[in-house]
């Protein structure tokens, strides 16, 4: 009843979409474990306003972590984001590039065989010749299926600025994972971000390797 209630709570939002486009984001994300208390997180996000070949966004983006616990890690990072924005004429796009500095903090929980992550981002934005700062708030719900290979994946992330616009999106996504080994996982997934003035609808190709 409980994992039933956790589906509804993240998929019913998603049920009354009607936006005016469908993207597609292919994301790598790695991690290399050094030991057992150092890692190094990198992550490549190629991202379409359309099913493919109309660039979004291309996010490069690493961090060295450091484990405190079994359960909870603390990470340090720089991202590299190349955008290409729509100006004023729909038909024109303008290329943005961001350095970002970023620290965050892991911690992870389990509730029965349902796994919980929170994930506690703060973002120091280099735009072009502007400075903004940024907070992420991530919760993540893993629900595997009797054949453990499978699972149901779930999040919702909200963003916030340190400016006078405080309220910059929220993400929810819902997707089904497959685990081929220990080390290796994918996803797809559909996931919807509500803007301030707007919303937008991406499918979502992810893999996961860690080594």
């Amino acid at each position: 009843m409980r994992k039933n209630l956790c589906i509804l709570f993240f998929i019913a939002p998603l049920l009354g979409f009607a936006q005016s486009s469908l993207g597609n984001w292919l994301i790598y994300f790695g991690n290399k474990q050094f030991n057992n208390k150092w890692n190094l997180h990198h992550e490549v996000q190629y991202r379409n306003y359309n099913a493919i070949g109309d660039l979004e966004q291309l996010l490069i983006r690493t961090g060295l972590g450091y484990n405190l616990s079994t359960n909870s890690n603390l990470l340090l990072g720089y991202g590299y984001i190349n955008s290409e924005n729509f100006t004023g004429n729909l038909a024109d796009q303008a290329t943005v590039e961001e350095h970002r500095v970023y620290q965050q903090f892991i911690t992870k929980q389990k509730i029965g065989s349902v796994a919980l992550q929170h994930r506690y981002r703060f973002e120091q934005r280099f735009i072009e010749h502007d400075f903004r700062v940024r907070f992420r708030y991530f919760l993540g719900i893993n629900i595997p299926f009797k054949n453990p290979s499978y699972y149901i994946s779930l999040y919702n992330e909200l963003f916030l600025n340190g400016d006078s616009n405080v309220f910059d999106r929220n993400r929810i996504y819902s997707g089904l994972g497959y685990k081929l080994n220990d080390s290796i996982r994918f996803e797809v997934g559909y996931m919807s971000q509500v803007f301030e003035t707007g919303s937008r609808d991406q499918i979502n190709l992810i893999t996961f390797v860690n080594f």
